[in-house]
């Protein structure tokens, strides 16, 4: 039987490694766990431990500015998938990517990492300085024609490529009913990161945005689903956010189903509370509107990512541990610990614990890093 390619890869990479990284700190001698080569198969979880397979369920922030030691203790002792670039930084290219390269470093190279960053643009883009395009407000790009938008994209994702970045958390696709109700609408509207008050004009803008920074090798993630344009608070900095108007039926959930015909690879979820969807729980933490409203109503087979659960106020009434095991129980496949990475070993290893107790949950561990395993082009 022929051995598939990232069979040889994964298997390369894990006898180099020693397997799996500890869960814990290191202890101070460490003793290598010689690992069977594994056989080929058809599914590459086959070859991660328990412990791996979670990792990849968590992408951990830090300063854009410099690595942050809880970050990079989660990539080198915990394996997590990914890493983010928060906060604002102007030190241009070349500096990002130093920045970058002391987390890919520590990677196994049979699990790359995802490097994420939100670069929207006017307000909202972290990377800046030489090397880096000042980018107009998610207002501005959608007064362009989308094939204009489609070009200033391209040359913005290959910017973010020249720096490691491979995943931008942009473009937004929140639908706000009408440029008055912007200025009630602090989180999307209150800075601008709108294209517009209408269905196919979003759509159309976004797809433009997509398409360029795929063209330069940058994946997307739209965000944030149902959307946010409905709501009065930012579940940032505030608690008890909650759309008391989007149902099913609504544009803001037609533009995800539009979004994921045109084949949205990833899909970010919000944390507000929708009354109509389910008003029990923010919409990151709620089998009904993760699992049964996009994955089962709407199709989508990609990998869905929550909002940040590690400093945004609008989950503080859950533990850290609850939030991640409550976000991959209601069908995410990506835990975004962004604001507050020094949480992201407690929720990690509650991850782990439950895994190994759950067979259930295992499986849906085992069915979010499948999906996560395909968005990096491993299975």
């Amino acid at each position: 039987m022929k051995t598939r390619p990232w069979i040889a890869l994964v298997a390369a990479a894990l006898v180099l490694s020693g397997c799996a990284a500890p869960v814990g700190p290191p202890a101070e001698s460490p003793a290598p766990s010689p690992t069977p080569p594994p056989t080929a198969s058809s599914d590459p979880l086959e070859v991660l431990s328990t412990e791996q397979r979670v990792g990849q369920l968590f992408i951990v922030g830090t300063t854009a500015t410099g690595a942050e030691e809880a970050t990079l203790s989660a990539v080198r002792d915990r394996q997590v998938g990914g890493v983010f670039l928060g906060g604002r930084a102007k030190s241009g290219v070349d500096a990002t990517a130093g920045v970058v390269a002391q987390f890919t470093s520590l990677a196994n190279p049979a699990l790359p990492l995802l490097v994420a960053t939100d670069q929207e643009g006017g307000e909202v883009q972290v990377l800046q300085g030489p090397g880096f395009s000042a980018m107009p407000s998610a207002v501005q790009q959608g007064a362009l024609p989308p094939e204009q938008l489609a070009a200033n994209a391209s040359t913005w994702g290959a910017e973010l490529a020249a720096a490691g970045v491979t995943t931008n958390l942009a473009p937004v696709v929140d639908l706000i009913p009408s440029a008055a109700a912007a200025a009630t609408n602090p989180p999307i509207g209150g800075f601008d990161r709108q294209f517009g008050y209408d269905v196919d004009g979003i759509v159309s803008h976004a797809d433009a945005f997509r398409g360029g920074m795929t063209a330069s090798g940058v994946g997307s993630v739209v965000k944030h689903f149902p959307g946010l344009g409905e709501v009065t608070g930012n579940t940032d900095d505030t608690a008890g956010v909650t759309d008391t108007t989007t149902d099913a039926a609504s544009p803001s959930v037609e533009i995800y189903r539009r979004e994921i015909a045109a084949g949205v690879g990833s899909i970010m979820m919000s944390s507000a509370v929708y009354s109509r969807l389910d008003p029990a729980v923010p919409a990151l933490f709620s089998p009904a509107v993760v699992t049964g409203l996009l994955r089962e109503h709407l199709g989508f087979g990609g990998v869905v990512m929550t909002d940040d659960v590690s400093g945004a106020t609008q989950v503080t009434a859950w533990s850290p541990a609850d939030r991640a095991i409550l976000a991959i129980q209601a069908g995410c496949d990506i835990v975004l610990v962004s604001r507050t990475p020094a949480v992201a070993a407690e929720m990690i290893d509650a991850v782990v614990a439950k895994a190994t107790s759950d067979p259930a949950f295992a499986a849906q561990v085992d069915a979010a890093a499948t999906r996560v395993l395909a968005l990096k082009g491993l299975r």
